[in-house]
């Protein structure tokens, strides 16, 4: 009788520990799940070129300092050449030791600025500015009246002269915890926000150029994702629900950049707003080609406080925890 009692004893010990495994894999699966993506800590975003500006140098071009869990990368580089390395100066910041750019797309009011910056920088630190990444056909051919309009292919030869190199995405990466870049962008929505008169060169052949390798900069935070911006071809809407693919469920918290509504009509903007509400969008720093009044509209349709949309500002700053510095002009 005794054997018969230690197997019966042992039937219900087997299944405790079979369920108390199942239990722990469950839950450590629940706890990788909920803790999903790495979140940056503390943020600040500063612009370094777009028209508006209090006393540094404005321009129609877009460039920003992102400085995030002690890391440092610039997005974009302004129009003329010299316009970021002396506006960066003027506020007292040393790029000097940023060694990653990233170029949203090919126009020159957004890689302007890359020779120049590489070469001045290189003189104190050869590694400043040395890595760039850009979405997948920014290198494509623009012809133009016969000639080459991609000042892309060029840049490319004179940039890696110097020893710097491009990094190509064509999809979501993550450049350091909590940051990612979005590479090219699905076009879910007709935003349509380019010249409607361009032409690309693609592996498909000739067709309009819809800027395919636009891309962004999300950064995940406690309070939601932050993006960065340049020119938003691809469409605000657009980025931010190929974005949500990646971040389920997570509020956008801040837009920082350029979003191309300067020339929507107003249903394109009421449009975009409605969407926007969507995704819990607190604050707007709207520079460049986003549009004075596009800025305003949406603040009103977003029911946002004056301080927590305006227009973008050469030395205004995003932080995260306090919101935004818009500068004299702009506040």
């Amino acid at each position: 009788m005794m054997p018969m009692k230690r197997k019966t004893l042992v039937r219900p010990l087997v299944l405790f520990v079979s369920l108390t495994v199942i239990s722990l894999t469950w839950g450590w699966g629940l706890v990788a799940q909920t803790a999903g993506h790495a979140k940056v800590q503390h943020l600040k975003i500063t612009i370094l070129s777009t028209m508006l500006s209090d006393q540094e140098i404005g321009e129609w071009g877009f460039a920003a300092l992102v400085e995030a869990d002690g890391h440092r990368i610039l997005v974009d580089t302004g129009a003329k050449p010299d316009t970021v390395l002396s506006n960066a100066r003027e506020l007292n910041l040393d790029l000097s030791d940023v060694r990653e750019v990233i170029l949203t797309h090919n126009h020159d009011d957004h890689v302007g600025g890359l020779l120049t910056l590489r070469r001045e920088l290189m003189k104190k630190n050869p590694a400043a500015l040395s890595v760039a990444h850009v979405g997948k056909g920014i290198f494509y051919s623009r012809p133009n009246d016969g000639k080459e309009g991609n000042v892309m292919i060029e840049v490319r030869k004179e940039y890696e002269a110097t020893g710097g190199k491009f990094v190509e995405h064509d999809g979501f990466a993550e450049l350091f915890p909590g940051a990612w870049l979005t590479g090219p962008v699905p076009r879910i929505y007709p935003e349509r926000n380019w010249s409607v008169t361009g032409k690309v060169q693609t592996p498909a052949g000739l067709v309009e150029d819809t800027i395919p390798e636009d891309q962004s900069l999300v950064l995940n935070t406690d309070k939601g994702l932050v993006m960065v911006s340049g020119c938003g071809h691809a469409g605000v809407i657009n980025t931010l629900t190929f974005a949500e693919k990646e971040f389920p469920s997570t509020p956008v918290y801040a837009l920082v950049g350029g979003f191309h509504l300067f020339a929507a009509t107003d249903q394109q903007l009421d449009w975009t707003a409605d969407k926007l509400k969507g995704f819990g969008v607190s604050y707007l720093i709207g520079a460049h080609c986003t549009g004075i009044e596009a800025v305003y509209r949406i603040r009103e349709k977003l029911n946002l406080p004056r301080h927590s949309a305006v227009v973008g500002a050469v030395g205004a700053t995003f932080v995260l925890g306090e919101g935004i510095h818009p500068g004299l002009i702009a506040q």
